[in-house]
């Protein structure tokens, strides 16, 4: 196959780093699957919301970035997490309301954060990431440290206040920070044909000067081609970009949901879209993995995800006493 017909993916990465994406994009969905069934049997408390059959978009949109790199995640944002290096066990353990939880059992599924490996956090707030991720590009431009902020929202948030003063501000001070919407067609209940006047999010770009993109945000290739044109882009100091990633959530949207806008015909039309599937075919196709080496990944996922439940389940809960500590406000610690 010539050059120029190879995946992207394929030419900018080598076989260890996709053979580690396939790698992230299992274990996100065993992760979600395993989430789901510890709260079917009452394991969780509260509700989640699931990114099932939205991995490569994740994992896509994280895959030139290091650990000095930020994210801002959403209220879907488990895959988030998990492409960016997150510890499983303290996932879980959040899930739980453990104290070995990222937010030692405080914060639950909506809240992880792992500063340590740039994720600032997910955020139970539409569009509520928009304006951090803005933050800390301008501290990263003022402290000339070269990272770059991916910002991960849905399709509902870029009808919100905080996207467009969000993208204005970036634009206006060429910040590096790369705006990636993940459009899964729907806000909750509402379709982006009902709620949004653009046909594609990504030609909101142009009010604000920056360059904008739709993609297959289910094609790894076509994600990662784009998020890290943007990447280098803010890197070298030309300022933000936004990417639009066209997917689609498998489940509805958090566990309350019961799918009555969305026909089964259109669930299982997507469903033959599996990001994973595609993912798997690309790195067979290029002899990257053989289909042994791709199912030794599934046993793989499965078994980690297994011991992440076990650690959870095993770890002590939050002491009594402790209940307003490790708890902000104003700024400062109750």
């Amino acid at each position: 196959m010539s050059e120029i017909n190879t995946p992207y993916a394929v030419r900018a990465y080598s076989p260890e780093a996709l053979k580690g994406a396939l790698r992230k994009m299992i274990l996100i969905r065993r992760f979600e699957e395993g989430a789901e069934d510890c709260y079917t049997r009452g394991l969780i408390h509260g509700t989640m919301h699931l990114s099932i059959g939205q991995e490569a978009s994740a994992v896509g949109s994280c895959m030139s970035l290091s650990d000095e790199d930020k994210i801002t995640s959403t209220h879907r944002g488990h895959g988030h997490c998990i492409a960016k290096n997150a510890d499983l066990g303290k996932m879980f353990a959040e899930f739980f309301g453990k104290d070995t939880g990222y937010c030692r059992g405080r914060g639950g599924s909506m809240h992880i954060a792992d500063v340590t490996k740039g994720n600032l956090g997910a955020n139970g707030i539409v569009g509520g990431g928009l304006p951090i991720a803005v933050g800390a590009a301008l501290s990263a431009k003022r402290l000339g440290t070269g990272a770059v902020t991916v910002c991960f929202f849905g399709d509902g948030a870029n009808n919100e206040g905080a996207f467009h003063e969000a993208l204005n501000m970036a634009a206006v001070w060429k910040l590096p920070v790369v705006f990636v919407c993940e459009n899964n067609k729907y806000g909750m209940s509402t379709s982006t044909e009902r709620s949004t006047a653009v046909k594609n999010i990504a030609e909101r770009a142009v009010a604000y000067s920056m360059p904008g993109v739709t993609v297959d945000g289910n094609d790894f290739s076509a994600v990662t081609e784009a998020v890290d044109a943007a990447v280098a882009r803010a890197r070298a100091g030309d300022g933000p970009s936004l990417v639009e990633n066209l997917t689609y959530r498998w489940r509805g949207h958090s566990k309350s949901d019961r799918n009555r806008y969305r026909t089964k015909e259109e669930i299982s039309e997507w469903m033959d879209l599996d990001p994973i599937r595609q993912m798997t075919e690309l790195l067979v196709a290029h002899m990257i993995m053989s289909e042994a080496e791709v199912e030794a990944l599934h046993d793989e996922a499965a078994r980690v995800i297994k011991e992440a439940i076990e650690f959870a389940a095993a770890s002590p809960s939050p002491e009594l006493g402790d209940a307003t500590r490790f708890v902000y406000t104003d700024g400062a610690a109750a």
